[in-house]
């Protein structure tokens, strides 16, 4: 019989730091007094946090999983708003655009926006992170 042993001890430390940096940046999206959202390469809403919700009227929940443009977004200003998004999507960001938004009970709302694309690990595009 051959057994084989590694210390694992400085691999789960790393991780677990991972996990904290990764929840205190959570936190700090959610909490942040500025609407933030996310969607994916689809135009799907990934992310909304508490002052998206305050301002609003949508929970998180009824966000996630919806198309921002189509649901979010008044029919005239759509293509404008697609634009910005898909520029993003390949890489070139735009700061302070003006997002025209629509809240739950109908009210017209003007968000300054920063369009930030958002990528993975591996530095392949994987959204849209607006704040």
């Amino acid at each position: 019989v051959i057994c084989v042993g590694q210390d694992i001890t400085q691999i789960n430390a790393m991780t677990a730091e991972q996990q904290r940096v990764a929840d205190d940046l959570a936190r700090l999206i959610d909490s942040a007094n500025a609407p933030i959202f996310g969607v994916d390469i689809n135009g799907m809403v990934t992310e909304w946090n508490k002052k998206a919700v305050s301002i609003l009227g949508f929970t998180k929940d009824e966000t996630i999983g919806k198309n921002l443009v189509h649901t979010f977004i008044q029919p005239e200003d759509r293509k404008s708003v697609s634009d910005v998004l898909q520029k993003a999507l390949s890489g070139k960001e735009t700061a302070n655009y003006e997002l025209p938004l629509l809240s739950k009970h109908g009210e017209r709302y003007t968000i300054l926006l920063n369009a930030t694309t958002r990528r993975n690990a591996k530095g392949e595009i994987t959204g849209v992170v607006g704040v």
